[in-house]
């Protein structure tokens, strides 16, 4: 499913803040506060390569935040549960001092409109049993909402395949540097870099 240039899929979701608050009936507007968003999909807790994800985030939480980015995470646990992760200490486990908000996506449905709950609902079979095949939770998907909650850069990772933290903080670098400048960003860029302007004469300058 590709959501890129459109409208990011709303919700309302119970949501835990700072690690010990649970807050009812959150959307996805609510959780932007009019910022920008980073919004990441993880399969589940309690297991190996999400919480280095979720470390990772948050040791970078102060970058996003000096660009006006919210960190927000998604996964199909129950809110109870990402109380208990979040209340195990790391030697033991758990992401203890994790603070961006951690939504409980019980339902599977903000899995299933952003197009990374890793398996389907089949047809019914003959006792009248709606069937799933694959696993009912969500690959490592992480989208890059604007301010105005369009969705500008998407990637899905399988389950093994852990995400660059740094990659999205330069996703996040890009766009804002065309929304200020103008220019488009070539392969690789980092800020400070020379990038091009969209016109013939700007990508000649650019390789000149």
């Amino acid at each position: 499913m590709l959501l890129i240039g459109k409208k990011a899929p709303e919700f309302l979701v119970n949501v835990v803040f700072n690690g010990n608050t649970i807050q009812q009936n959150c959307s996805l507007k609510d959780l932007r506060e009019g910022q920008a968003a980073i919004l990441f999909f993880y399969p589940k807790n309690f297991t190996f390569v999400c919480p280095t994800e979720l470390w990772q985030l948050q040791e970078n939480l102060t970058k996003f935040q000096k660009k006006c980015v919210k960190v927000i995470a998604c996964s199909t646990d129950t809110e109870e549960t990402h109380l208990a992760w979040l209340r195990t200490p790391q030697n033991k486990g758990g992401i203890q001092g994790i603070t961006y908000p951690l939504i409980a996506d019980v339902s599977k449905t903000i899995a299933h409109n952003y197009g990374v709950l890793a398996g389907t609902w089949d047809t019914i079979n003959s006792n009248s049993q709606l069937l799933f095949h694959g696993h009912p939770i969500a690959y490592r998907g992480t989208f890059f909402i604007d301010e105005n909650g369009i969705v500008r850069y998407q990637a899905v990772n399988d389950f093994p395949l852990g995400r660059n933290i740094d990659e999205l903080l330069r996703m996040v670098d890009m766009w804002q540097y065309h929304q200020k400048h103008g220019d488009v960003c070539p392969a690789n860029w980092k800020v400070g870099q020379q990038a091009m302007q969209p016109t013939q004469a700007g990508v000649e300058a650019y390789f000149n």
